[in-house]
């Protein structure tokens, strides 16, 4: 796939990219940025997937997360991709957590969302044969974490493709969308009234199902603003019944917004290169 550069800035020693290119699974042309870190220069680098939260695209987390820093240090890459297809054709809502903006990481079935959202297959096939074609980024230590929707994200996928993700972690997840506003309204608009396709992509009951052949890392401020349409203790009942090792630290007086996430993402990405490595 033809990749456009649209920028590239130096940033602690290391590279942040921002291209385009044309997706077969969403059928349009998708934005998404990289970090290089310095180690890259020198031959293939782990990589860490940030998935983002509703109302984002790929330049909230590349912006505000401060990743660069930490990023540099541990020789790790950090790819942020767009939270939807996007275009005059795409589908969309009045409402902010439906349509453009709120991908929710699923391939939806229904119409109008079906030809465009089709976000799952991006993340996980459309946009990895694009940036191993053209970065120094190792296949074989890829990571995944995100923030809100984004921790939904990473949690769903990296659970359904263990051997794929060899670590996760997330950032005030929505933990159990089949039981939240959060959740019910989207999955039913993009899949349908079977709740049993939702399960698929419901973090809670996937762990109850089939767990991840790792640790996981979970950080919720206390303060959220969402944390009832978050349900993390849902999640963390289902990680303690099945003895799933995950640390979830509940962060004192930290809200939903990026100053909650910059604070922990540090520790989040020396999680991740401890473990990819």
């Amino acid at each position: 796939m033809a990749v456009e550069t649209i920028s590239e800035n130096r940033s602690f020693g290391g590279v942040q990219g921002v291209y385009r290119h044309a997706s077969p699974a969403t059928g349009t042309d998708m934005t998404f940025a990289v970090y290089l870190p310095p180690a890259a220069e020198k031959g293939p680098v782990p990589v860490l997937w940030y998935l983002s939260g509703l109302t984002c695209t790929h330049e909230n987390a590349m912006t505000k997360a401060g990743a660069q820093e930490h990023a540099a240090k541990e020789g790790i890459a950090v790819i942020f991709p767009d939270t939807s297809p996007r275009g005059d054709d795409v589908a969309d809502s009045e409402d902010y957590d439906l349509g453009k903006g709120a991908g929710f990481y699923v391939n939806a079935t229904e119409e109008p969302w079906a030809p465009h959202f089709r976000m799952w297959d991006y993340i996980t096939k459309d946009l990895p044969s694009v940036v191993f074609d053209r970065f120094a980024l190792r296949r074989d230590a890829q990571g995944l974490t995100g923030h809100s929707m984004g921790g939904h994200g990473a949690l769903t996928i990296a659970m359904t493709m263990p051997d794929t993700y060899r670590s996760v972690s997330a950032f005030a997840p929505i933990a159990n969308p089949s039981e939240s506003e959060w959740g019910r309204k989207q999955l039913g608009a993009y899949l349908g009234d079977d709740r049993a396709k939702w399960a698929a992509h419901d973090a809670t009951l996937l762990m109850a199902e089939r767990g991840y052949n790792g640790d996981i890392l979970v950080d919720q401020g206390t303060s959220d603003q969402f944390l009832d349409l978050l349900r993390p203790e849902a999640l963390a009942q289902a990680m303690t019944a099945r003895r799933q090792p995950a640390v979830m630290r509940m962060q004192e007086g930290y809200d939903h917004s990026y100053f909650f996430v910059q604070s922990f993402m540090g520790d989040h990405i020396r999680w991740h290169a401890d473990r990819l490595r």
